[in-house]
Parts: structure tokens; sequence; C-alpha cells
């Protein structure tokens, strides 16, 4: 198992017909009972697990590519490849696909592929090979028609492979490119470029390699620049041999990886650039194509990995100080050209490589280049360190917090003006180059928040036993960095107004704002505690003075993150610091036009009122009611004033509140006798025979005198009605015994019917206030007894008349009137005086 020969890589192509990788292992055959045949069997190197286990069957198509790949399908959709470390192992394993196939080891392909129709196949089956016409300038019209008529065909493309590859006819046709070009015969041009283009879609590995060839390579991109519908040839050779210089910033001593890379860089060049963009159906025909490039970047990253002296000299020259300015500037291209290369690489190999470049020590070396004055070469590591962060956020966090830790000493000892520069810190470089991009439109600032946005999010910090990542790095991050990255919003908000308004400075404060009403949703605690401490939120609302409306919108969402959290620190504060101002001057300014920032801003108010959030409530009536009374086209800031006075009558009248506790305390406690009871009676009532609202009297209490029992509450009405003259409806809603039912109601009108429901005492129903054992019986645990100025009940010569809430009882206004027509007419004038 421990022979390299056999050490292969497993891959499977997905639906979107890229490679992925399976794992690495060592792969051997043998014969499997349960498949009853000889099978592929690939056993991982970490732990001995099965990877791969595949039989060999006899009618499928193994194809044989670059020497060191096995590329099969096991179903319709469901492609397999085994990448060998060693010629030797794959030439091995290809002998015993092609024994139990009946094949000869010679051969790239062991099967026919054929997916026609049977006419065709019995067609074809007549002649066995294809003959194609002799290599001749005459005759290249004629090629260009075989090869055209053979693509629809899958068994004829394939027959055209194998004698394009058995004849050496590539070549051949190379060579007539060469007698066209020196005879300037156009027409012969055209063809080829018909057949070569041909050639590609025929999609196979063993002709792309001798296309692909150092020798062939390119006349084949000559051949594709006469394409017959461009009025003049395009001219590839020449960028590929003249613009485009290959260069060693450091020295490659391996020649095979040198040619690897060459051809890598021309391939991607004809994929990309020659060949002519392929139409659906053509599409899938270069499948083989792709996973040419794939495979030889695999290889080149491979290989570049293992070459560790190639990777400590990069490291070295790239924080010598004495490396000149252009030396370092290829260095810095060629790593961030070598990490984007990295990822078209599968999860494994990513991680494998950019574990390698964190041992190298890539983050110091960033480090030192992002220090540097050279533009270009700190925009090249920005790329890189992006690569770095969404790779791996956590190797970066865990990097800058050891960096801090390493230099606390060393900081403490700083004057003031070299501590508050922090150049020794990597997360504070970034976030200096974000605030110091000279680009108008800010794009390096936008990706640097992005990266800084990552880093800060605590949906990917890491949490383990003995640590927590959030807590660590959020306290680094808040002590070290957080008063750089609000140092240009500070600076620019001494006074009433921005002190600079303009454009580029006004998308900078935008861009901090974002991280840090995005840390205000995330951070809770520490960011709280920075706020309340650096009066932030005052100096972000000097922006609400800015003329540019996106930037006072940003400072009007970061309010509204911080109403959303309903936290009553962070309202102390607003409320003791007058932070509601600029808003409503914001507001007042904006007049009645009807934009994002009127919206926004009654948006605000509204949230307030709908979640009743007191304290605030009472702060923007008392304080700026006279500027917002006028406000009618809503009735948001009416309705604040409505929750105010609320508020305000329960505060006046505190034994309201203690009665509606103990009210909605009866209400609750009934005991299941009580509930068992009152459904018998609620489900023997015949609901048919009863009008909408009319209430269910027993026959005892239909004697009782009505208006005896109603005369008190009509008086009392009638001053409710003098004292509050703005409501123009009262609805009377009270309680008996706690108990809502119903089947008992009370309705009211002024001067009309009123139906009145009641139980009789008489009738003595489990739960009625003169039940024994009901709650609000007297003797009764939580009772209140009748000389109470709390006895929920009135007193009429038939006994006692329950006053039921309705079930809509959830406004405080309403509630407090229940409060007072629940009590005795005798203790109520004693309240009321």
């Amino acid at each position: 198992m421990t022979d390299t020969r056999r050490r292969v890589k497993v891959y499977t192509l997905n639906e979107d017909r890229q490679w992925d990788d399976r794992g690495t292992g060592h792969v051997s055959s043998g014969y499997v009972e349960r498949l009853k045949g000889m099978s592929l069997l690939v056993r991982a190197e970490s732990d001995g697990s099965l990877l791969l286990e595949s039989k060999i069957n006899p009618n499928t198509a193994y194809q044989k590519q670059q020497d060191t790949l096995i590329v099969w399908s096991e179903a319709e959709n469901y492609d397999l490849a085994l990448s060998f470390q060693e010629k030797a192992g794959c030439d091995e394993i290809w002998e015993k696909i092609c024994q139990v196939q009946g094949k000869d080891p010679s051969v790239d392909i062991t099967q026919d592929l054929v997916d026609e129709s049977e006419e065709e196949r019995f067609d074809d089956m007549s002649s066995p090979g294809l003959e194609l016409p002799s290599c001749e300038l005459s005759r290249l019209e004629e090629i260009a028609e075989l090869v055209a008529s053979s693509l629809p065909s899958p068994l004829r493309r394939e027959k055209l492979a194998l004698a394009l590859e058995n004849e050496g006819y590539i070549k051949k046709l190379l060579e007539l490119f060469h007698v066209c070009e020196d005879l300037e015969n156009i027409e012969g041009l055209h063809h080829l470029y018909e057949i070569i283009k041909g050639i590609f879609l025929l999609n196979r590995t063993a002709l792309f390699e001798v296309m692909f060839s150092e020798e062939c390579i390119m006349d084949v991109i000559g051949c594709l620049e006469y394409d017959p519908t461009l009025s003049q040839p395009r001219k590839h050779r020449e960028f590929l041999t003249k613009t485009a210089k290959f260069k060693e910033v450091i020295p490659i001593s391996d020649p095979e990886l040198k040619q690897k890379i060459h051809q890598t860089y021309r391939v991607q060049y004809i994929q990309d650039m020659v060949l002519p963009t392929p139409s659906v159906f053509e599409e899938n025909m270069l499948s083989t194509l792709h996973s040419f490039i794939f495979f030889n970047k695999v290889e080149i990253v491979g290989m570049l990995q293992e070459d560790e002296k190639f990777l400590t000299d990069l490291f070295a020259q790239l924080t010598d100080e004495a490396t000149d300015e252009e030396k370092r500037q290829e260095l810095v291209n060629f790593l961030k050209e070598f990490c984007a290369f990295s990822q078209t690489l599968q999860p494994q190999n990513r991680d494998a490589f950019f574990k390698t470049l964190s041992n190298m020590g890539i983050l110091p070396a960033l480090e030192v280049i992002l220090g540097m004055d050279d533009t270009q070469v700190r925009s090249a590591a920005t790329d890189i360190f992006s690569y770095l962060v969404e790779y791996n956020p956590s190797m970066v966090r865990e990097f800058v917090m050891q960096e801090a830790q390493q230099n606390d000493d060393v900081s403490k000892k700083l004057t003031e003006q070299k501590i508050t520069s922090k150049d020794i810190l990597l997360i504070n470089l970034i976030i200096e180059h974000m605030i110091c991009d000279t680009d108008p439109e800010l794009g390096g600032a936008v990706q640097l928040m992005g990266l800084l946005r990552t880093l800060v999010d605590p949906e990917n910090m890491l949490a383990t036993a003995n640590k927590t990542e959030k807590t660590e790095f959020l306290g680094f991050f808040y002590k070290h960095c957080m008063h750089v990255l609000t140092a240009p919003l500070l600076a620019n908000t001494t006074e009433d107004k921005p002190s600079k308004d303009d454009f580029q400075t006004a998308q900078l404060l935008a861009l901090v704002l974002e991280l840090l009403t995005f840390c205000v949703e995330h951070h809770t605690y520490h960011i709280k505690n920075y706020i309340i401490n650096k009066d932030i939120l005052r100096r972000v609302l000097v922006l609400m003075a800015s003329k540019h409306a996106f930037l006072a919108l940003c400072a009007l969402r970061f309010k509204r993150k911080i109403i959303g959290l309903k936290d009553e620190f962070y309202n102390r504060y607003i409320m003791k610091s007058f932070l509601f101002e600029p808003v409503v001057k914001a507001f007042l300014n904006n007049g009645s036009r009807y934009n994002l920032m009127n919206s926004a801003i009654i948006e605000m108010f509204e949230f307030i009122r709908v979640e009743d959030i007191k304290s605030l409530t009472a702060h923007v009536i008392e304080n700026y009611w006279k500027a917002l009374e006028d406000v009618d086209y809503v009735q948001t800031f009416k309705g604040l004033k409505l929750r105010f006075e609320q508020q305000r009558e329960r505060q006046d009248n505190p034994k309201l509140d203690s009665m509606r506790s103990i009210l909605r305390n009866h209400r609750y406690r009934r005991d299941a006798r009580t509930l068992e009871d009152e459904e018998e009676m609620w489900f023997n009532t015949d609901e048919d025979d009863m009008e909408d609202g009319e209430a269910v009297v027993s026959p005892s209490d239909k004697t009782k005198n009505d208006d005896d029992i109603m005369d008190p509450i009509s008086k009392f009405m009638e001053r409710k009605k003098l004292k509050e003259s703005e409501e123009k409806e009262v609805l009377l809603k009270t309680n008996l015994s706690g108990r809502q039912s119903p089947s008992f109601k009370l309705s009211l009108s002024s001067g009309t019917k009123t139906n009145l429901t009641s139980q009789s005492s008489a009738t003595s129903l489990p739960g009625s206030p003169g039940s024994p054992g009901s709650p609000g019986s007297p003797g009764s645990p939580g009772s209140v007894p009748k000389s109470t100025s709390q006895t929920a009940a009135i007193t009429t010569k038939g006994g006692l008349v329950g006053l039921v809430d309705y079930p809509d009882d959830d406004e405080d206004d309403d509630e407090d009137e229940d409060k007072e027509d629940t009590l005795p007419v005798s203790k109520k004038a004693k309240f009321e005086s």
C-alpha cells in the first residue's frame, strides 16, 4: 500500500462539468465476490477507508489520458477519473483493465462509444475503419467536409479520431499550413481552420497531446487565426511570442514544471481567446479540453508546493528590504497569480495550498508589503489578503491577535504619536488603506470593508471548550482597532455640521457607518460600551445635516438599528443626550416632501409607538410634541401622544393598576370544576334562539329592575364624558370573578336599549360571586371582601350583578375605565372625591 506507483487521486465530474476531488489513496485490482467480477479498489491513505469500488465492466469505455489518467463513465451522468502519481502505476492498472476487456494495452480507449441508431450502426459496421484522403493541398476541401460530416455521429467521431491519431495526420496538416501561408493560399487556410476546429470538437485527449506539444501548438494557433468569417486574420501568435512574456521572478529549476506552465498558458489562451464561443450543442464537446487545463493546473500547484526552496526564496525576497521595487512588484504579482490559480482547485487541494503558504509566513510578508508606499504592490497584496480571508478568516484572526500580544509591551513604551499610527498591526494597515483609498469611486475601500466585515462577523468564529474566538477577537478589535476605524468619523463631526462634505468623504463615512451598523447588530456588549463611552451616536447624527442624502440615511439607519434593539441602556443614553433632536430637525427641514428620508423617520417613530417603548415615547412627547403635533397626514405622532397620556394616567392613579392586576389574577384562577360546569352551561344554551349581542339571563334575574342596576353606571358615564371630551365613544368593560364567557355581555348605548347579563345569586352557579369556593366569593383564596374598595361587583336588590370584560380589552384607557366601573357606587364616590 505504500508503493507510490499505485498512489492515485479519485475524481468525479459534477453537474457543472468540474472535477471534484474525492480523496487520495492507493489503487489495486482484484476479484470482488459481491460484484461478481474483477474490480478497481482505492483505499484512502489516511485511514484505509474505501474511496472507490468499481467493477471493470467488459462493455465500459475506459480512456487513458496524458499517461497518468484513466477516465470512464459508470452511469449516464457519473464520470470517474483516477489520476496517478507515476506513469508506471497507470500502465499497470491499464493493463489489468485491457486484460479484463480483451483489449490491446497499446490503445487509449477500450470501447467505441456507440450512441447512434441501428441503421447507422449497420452502415458503419460494413467499413471497419475510416479511410482519410491523402494529405494534399488539393484535397483540403474534401478533408474539411469529411471532418464536418463526422461530428454529428459519435461512432464516426471515434473512427475519425483513431484515423487521425494512427496516421500522424495532424502533423501532416500542419506542414500544409506552412505551405499555404508561404503561398498566401487563403482558401486553403480557411479549410485548415475548419479542419483544426473540428479536431478540437472530437474531444480526444490523445489528439490534444499531439496538438499541444511544444512543436505543434503554435502552428495550431496559426491555423485558428484564419477564421473565414473575418476579413483579416487574427494575430494570436504575434501576441504570444512578442507581447506575452514569461517572467521567472524566482528561477524554476524543474524543466518539466516550466514546460507545463507554458503549455497551460497557451491552452488556456486557446480556450478563452482563439476558439470561437461554442454553441449549446458544441459545449459538451470541449469537456476534455476543460479537463486537460484543470489537471495541468493541479499538477503545477502541486509541483510548486513541493518545491520548498522555491517558496522559501520567494518569501525571503518579498520581505528583504534590499529587494528593489520592480523586483518586489513582480514577486507580489506572481504570488497573486499563484493564489488565483489555486481557486480552481478542489477544497482538499486548496486547504493544503493555503496551509503551505501559512507555514511559509505569508501573513507577516503581507504586513511588510502593505506598509510600503508603492500603490500597485499594495493593491496586489490586498488581493492576496482577500484570498486568505475568504479561505480561512480564523487563521487571519489568530495571527493578528498573536501579533498584538507579542507587541503589547512594546506599544506601552512608544510615544503617543507612534501609538496612534498603529503601523505594527496588520488589521490596522487594512483599515488605514480603506480610509486612504485615492480612487474616486472607492473601489478598494469597498473591497477592504467587505474583508473587515468578514473578520468581525461572529457567525464564522469558532468556539471550543477552552476558549471562545468571538470573545477574544472582539476584545482585541475594540481595544486596538476600533479607534482607527472611527477616526475619520470623529474628525469630521466636531461641529453641528460635517467639517468636510464632499462626495468622496461622504462615501467613506457611509462605508464606516455600514460596518458600525453591522457591529451594533452582531456585537451587542462590546459595541454598546464603545458607543456610550465615546458618544458615537451623537457624532453620527451630525451627519444628518449632510447635503448627501445617502449619508444622512446611513446615519439614520445606524440610530434605527440601535432603537430596534429595545435596550434601556441605549434608550437612557439617547434621552440623556437629547439625540432625537437631529432627527426631528431633519424631519422638519425635509418639509412636506414625500421621499425616503420622510418615510424612514416616520417608520422609526412608528416602531417606538407599536413596540410601546415607554421611555422613548415619554421623551419624544415631552420634548418634541410642539414641533410634531401639526403632522396629521400620518397618525404616528398622535398615536405616540395617546400612548404617553395613557402612561401618565396610570402613573397618576397607581390604585387602578393594582386593581387591574387583582382582577386579572382572578380572571385566570379557575379550577377544573368551574370550567367543566361553564362548558356544560354553554353547550346547553341554544344559540339559535338568541339574537346577536343578547344576554343570557337566568329566570330569577328577569324580574330584577334594570333601571335600578344601571342608574349609578349611567351617572358615572356622564361624568366620564365630561372629563374626556375628546373621546367620542367610551366602551365600558368590567370583570366578574375574572371569568370571561361568551354568555355574559354588557352593551351600553346612550338613551337606547340596555342589555345586562348577570347570574342570579339564587342559582349559585359555580364560579359566580355568591357560590362557595368560587374565586370571587368571600372566604375563598384570593377573594376580596365587599366592604373594601377593591370589590369587583355592584350591590343591588336581587344580589350581585357581574360586569364582564369584552374580549378586546387590550387598550390601556379602557382598562382604566374597567377599574373605576367595577367599584361599588359608594366606594366610587369616595375614590373620585
